[in-house]
């Protein structure tokens, strides 16, 4: 059993910065990408970031050169850094991770205040 444990959300003025935080737990944690998805209030799920067992990442377009996704193996650690947040940013925050299963955090919740 995986467990995904986010924290670091909050309330934040535009312009300003958060950082997310989120440790796997259990057995099983040789994950093929780990990572971040938000929910916008009224919106559907979409991808923030996210890292290749590789190291390689990817990034939503609306997050790129604002976002930071890092990933410390030793840990089970994924680090989403966000600066220069923006209204459009306020959402949920979920981690995500993947090996063949889909596993999910509990969620976060992110508010930019304009």
């Amino acid at each position: 059993q995986v467990q995904l444990v986010e924290s670091g959300g909050g309330l934040v003025q535009a312009g300003g910065s958060l950082t997310l935080s989120c440790t796997a737990s259990g057995r099983g944690l040789l994950f093929d990408t780990m990572g971040w998805y938000r929910q916008p209030p009224g919106k559907e799920r979409e991808l923030v970031a996210l890292v290749h067992r590789t190291g390689a990442t990817n990034y939503a377009d609306a997050v790129k050169g604002r976002f930071t996704i890092s990933k410390d193996n030793a840990k089970n650690t994924v680090v989403l850094q966000m600066n220069n947040l923006k209204s459009e940013d306020t959402a949920v925050y979920y981690c995500h991770a993947r090996s063949g299963w889909h596993y999910w955090g509990q969620g976060t919740q992110v508010t930019v205040s304009s």
